[in-house]
């Protein structure tokens, strides 16, 4: 209500009381309600604005240099080393956590495993682990590493939560490359001294079964249904194909000479070998177990990694000290990214950006924020007409001792005091 100014009767200010309500302020007031809730919605609005809320995603390829004691960081996206990170003496294995976020190396002459921290691309911790660490594998829930030390005939359990050793696994003669089926239930170790594949239950650590395979067995891979092993046999010359339902060799494919390694498309339909001696690719079609091509590389090509929608294959080429990018469509080489001394184990991590994202959004929310009050400023300053050059509300609480306000053009209010 109006406050009562001298010389007002009872009946003016009844009528300026009806004029508020009934005249400028039943005009204005629909405006400011809209500035006030577009304000309060300022924020949800800048939620959805385009790509705000999405986290950004890049896939880098981890490459261990054994020579030059460091690890090379291929930007997928450009084939260009963004990264070269010190670890160990003669790094070999890599590995990545599923969520992207660390990758762990096997550092073989210094008897640890460095981590690395995706986001920042710099050591966060050293494992102390067993005799020549020459492997390393993530189970597929992320909370364990399992690392084949070759020379203490064992495997070094670490937990990923706290970066510490919490079992070892003896009874494997130098043991090398690991797999896990895609549960976790299981782990497939190559045992190169065996000529076997000693298979361990997670759970407890036992070793449950052995599969005789080829000749110095150097890896398993499985396929992502979890149904076939594959076990590259160096010195037959050969992969081993496991029945992982029963733990039998149900094929035997011939390749090139000293295969080292297999990587399978996320599909499952073709396997890629590294024939080390070759200085090729075989490549398997899973179906029939047959080689289907091989594609040339560097020289002396160890391990093969492939981007996660199975377009390309990076393969380290050791005695070329580069890498070798296959498409997958073409089974063509389509780059060769030079990388530090001897690279040896690769493995490809999808890392995400999320802090670059909520920077992004809190951004946009603020602007938004900002854009709104001002254009709804404008709005009502446009829209007031009426008694004089019409009333705003100010910080002034309306009819606190002033009849209605007027406004000059300016962000100053003046009170306009009716004449008693």
């Amino acid at each position: 209500m109006f406050a009562r100014s001298k010389g007002t009767t009872d009946s003016e200010v009844g009528v300026r009381s009806s004029a508020r309500e009934g005249g400028w302020w039943s005009r204005v007031r629909p405006i400011v309600a809209a500035a006030a809730v577009a304000v309060f919605l300022a924020p949800l609005a800048a939620a959805s604005l385009p790509g705000a809320a999405v986290a950004q995603v890049r896939e880098l390829a981890y490459v261990a240099n054994n020579l030059s004691d460091d690890v090379s960081v291929i930007d997928t996206a450009t084939d260009t080393v963004i990264a070269t990170i010190p670890v160990g003496d003669n790094p070999s294995g890599v590995a990545v956590t599923p969520d992207g976020t660390r990758v762990y190396v096997a550092n073989a002459l210094s008897n640890t495993v460095s981590v690395i921290d995706t986001a920042t691309n710099t050591v966060i911790a050293t494992i102390p682990v067993g005799l020549v660490p020459g492997d390393v594998e993530i189970t597929p829930d992320g909370t364990r590493a399992y690392v084949s030390n070759t020379f203490a005939d064992s495997i070094s359990v670490i937990d990923t939560a706290t970066n510490t050793v919490i079992d070892t696994i003896p009874g494997i003669d130098n043991p090398a490359g690991t797999a896990f089926t895609p549960d976790g239930a299981r782990a497939y170790v190559a045992s190169r001294a065996s000529d076997n594949v000693a298979v361990i239950n997670v759970a407890t650590g036992d070793i449950i079964d052995t599969i005789p395979v080829g000749d110095n067995p150097q890896n398993v891979t499985i396929t992502p249904d979890g149904t076939r092993a594959y076990v590259p046999n160096a010195f037959s010359d050969n992969v081993s194909v496991i029945d992982v339902a029963t733990n039998n060799v149900v094929d035997t494919i011939t390749v090139g000479d000293f295969p080292n390694d297999v990587a399978i498309t996320p599909d499952g339909t073709r396997a890629y070998v590294t024939n080390s001696l070759s200085d090729n690719v075989s490549v398997i079609d899973t179906a029939t177990n047959a080689v289907i091509d091989t594609i040339p590389v560097g020289d002396s090509p160890r391990d093969v990694a492939i981007t996660a929608n199975g377009a390309r294959a990076y393969v380290t080429n050791s005695s070329s000290d580069n890498v070798s990018v296959i498409n997958i469509a073409t089974n063509a080489v389509i780059d060769t990214v030079t990388v530090g001394d001897s690279p040896d184990g690769v493995a490809i991590a999808q890392v995400e950006t999320r802090r670059k994202a909520r920077k992004s959004l809190s951004q946009a929310r603020g602007e938004a924020k900002n854009r709104s009050r001002n254009q709804n400023d404008d709005k009502v300053k446009a829209k007031i007409t009426g008694w004089g050059s019409g009333g705003h509300r100010s910080h002034h609480r309306l009819g606190h001792g002033h009849g209605p306000h007027r406004w000059d053009g300016s962000h100053r209010i003046r009170p306009r005091h009716p004449k008693g």
